[in-house]
């Protein structure tokens, strides 16, 4: 029997790497296994600092605090269990919020700044005590809150559905986001879902050409909603036209989320609710990547279809081109491991890297996932010669064949969350023997070459690149980075919408 690909990769890790190698880093970690209880006063906070035992009590802080956790543990003591790491997650990011907030409160002591805290604070606690109430709450209409504000749905005409977001994520200072807005969702597929229309939009222009009509709407923002369980999943995906322009909308980016119901509803509607679950148990996930996948039925199907394709895909592979493609699928795991919690807090963003960006980590797993199966589902293990798409963990690649029998090559290299480490691959040239020959041959020329059902470009970067030291660059091919190689094996892969950055971004 096959084993999936995440148990291929612990085998492997036991196997290959000492114990004392295989600690987590705290950033991959599932927030769920943090601690939930707030730690403001007297105490170091998870920002480094924390406010005196002296202002707490004068302020009311201590108490505020002390209310938010009897809630939450009076919370989690009524959750199902694949919904407490949920619960735990969304009380770990309240208070990596609060904790920025503090840090402000204690230097810049102004009362607008102590309303917003002392605010921010009581509605984390009716939050609470409003989600104690809420499971078992059937359908999707009434209120759903998380750590950055509500969602309440309602039952509107012709089998729509209303809905009216209230965002309000306080940091402090200046760092906040706050959006407010309503639109309309209809069924889709096992989804809800609708457009967000700028606000001086009025109805669609029914009197223009068909092909306009849906240029326009494709450019609109989405929203989409759909029951997890006990949960509702949100997902917000950006347009052409910008939300955040709105005087009542400054950023839309923490939409996206996991939202618990508040309190009961009036109202009797019937909806699915069944919880998506990946291949592995969302009861204890172990990595913020995989909390992430358990909330989102899409991520969740997406790592069951995973899973089949590539158990369906190992046993008609030759055995050098499997074990190349479980050592790059064990790699891949790896990456996606890091993926979510790197673009929840993007480093790169430096002033704002503290603050939780939902919608953009939550696609960059979708469309890894995507990209992934449609490698294994699309693997092209009979392809002769060099034409076509071919795809790595770590690189991509897109090779061209003219009239002449002239070869052209573009694609690129990276390193996972370092937008510094980048090897672009373009190359030209014809093929000389049945050997591809690069045009302006160097010491350390271009070189692609097939190996069963692989693909090997620049195999001997490898070697020049342990010899650069910086001064010369010996024929470099990654920019910035001169001690990078850009050595990379790929594997064929059918021509896929998921499969098509060949110009390089960050991973």
């Amino acid at each position: 029997m096959l084993a999936p690909f995440r148990l291929a990769l612990i085998t492997a890790t036991a196997v290959l790497a000492p114990v004392t190698c295989h600690a987590m880093d705290d950033f991959l970690r599932a927030a769920s296994s943090a601690p939930v209880k707030i730690t403001l006063c007297g105490e170091t906070n998870s920002n480094g600092t924390g406010i005196k035992t002296a202002t707490c009590e004068e302020k009311g802080y201590d108490k505020l605090v002390a209310a938010i956790d009897t809630s939450f543990v009076a919370v989690l003591a009524k959750a199902p269990a694949n919904v407490r790491p949920l619960l735990k997650r969304d009380e770990a990011w309240f208070n990596e919020m609060i904790g920025l907030a503090a840090d402000t409160v204690q230097e810049v002591n102004e009362a607008e700044l102590n309303d917003n805290f002392v605010a921010t604070l009581r509605r984390r606690q009716a939050a609470l005590d409003e989600i104690a109430v809420g499971f078992g709450r059937r359908g999707l209409s009434g209120k759903w809150v998380n750590a950055f504000g509500n969602l309440t749905v309602s039952p509107d005409a012709n089998g729509t559905r209303r809905i009216a977001v209230d965002m309000s994520a306080y940091y402090g200072s200046d760092k906040h986001r706050q959006c407010k807005l309503t639109t309309t969702v209809t069924k889709a597929g096992s989804w809800l879902s609708g457009t967000i229309r700028p606000l001086e939009a009025g109805p669609a222009n029914t009197a223009a050409p068909a092909s306009e009509r849906h240029a326009s709407l494709a450019k609109l923002p989405t929203i989409k909603l759909r029951r997890q369980g006990e949960t509702l999943r949100v997902v917000m995906t950006d347009g052409d036209d910008t939300i955040g322009d709105r005087d009542d909308c400054d950023d839309p980016s923490q939409i996206t989320g996991t939202y618990f119901a508040s309190g009961s509803s009036d109202v009797a509607d019937r909806t699915e609710t069944s919880f998506v679950a990946p291949t592995f148990d969302c009861t204890r996930p172990e990595t913020a990547t995989d909390e992430e996948i358990c909330s989102d039925p899409d991520l969740a199907e997406n790592d069951q279809r995973l899973n089949r394709a590539w158990k369906a895909l190992l046993p008609r592979l030759d055995d050098p081109t499997r074990r190349a493609l479980t050592e790059d699928q064990r790699n891949w795991v790896r990456a996606q491991t890091e993926q979510f919690p790197e673009f929840l807090h993007p480093a790169w963003n430096k002033r704002t890297s503290e603050m939780h960006f939902t919608a953009d980590a939550r696609e960059h797993v979708g469309a890894l996932q995507r990209e992934r199966i449609a490698l294994l589902e699309g693997f092209d293990d009979k392809r002769a010669g060099f034409a076509g798409v071919w795809l790595a963990y770590n690189a991509i690649i897109k090779i061209t064949v003219d009239k002449d029998g002239r070869l052209s090559a573009q694609g690129w290299k990276w390193e996972q969350g370092d937008w510094k480490a980048g090897c672009d691959y373009e190359m030209a040239g014809k093929m000389v023997g049945g050997t591809f020959r690069a045009d302006g041959q160097g010491k350390n020329p271009d070189t692609l070459e097939r190996d069963h059902a692989m693909l090997v470009v620049n195999r001997l970067d490898d070697v020049f690149a342990k010899k650069r030291s910086g001064k010369d660059d010996d024929e470099a091919k990654c920019r910035r980075r001169l001690d990078n190689s850009s050595t990379a094996r790929l594997f064929p892969a059918r021509a896929s919408p998921d499969i098509n950055n060949f110009s390089g971004s960050i991973r």
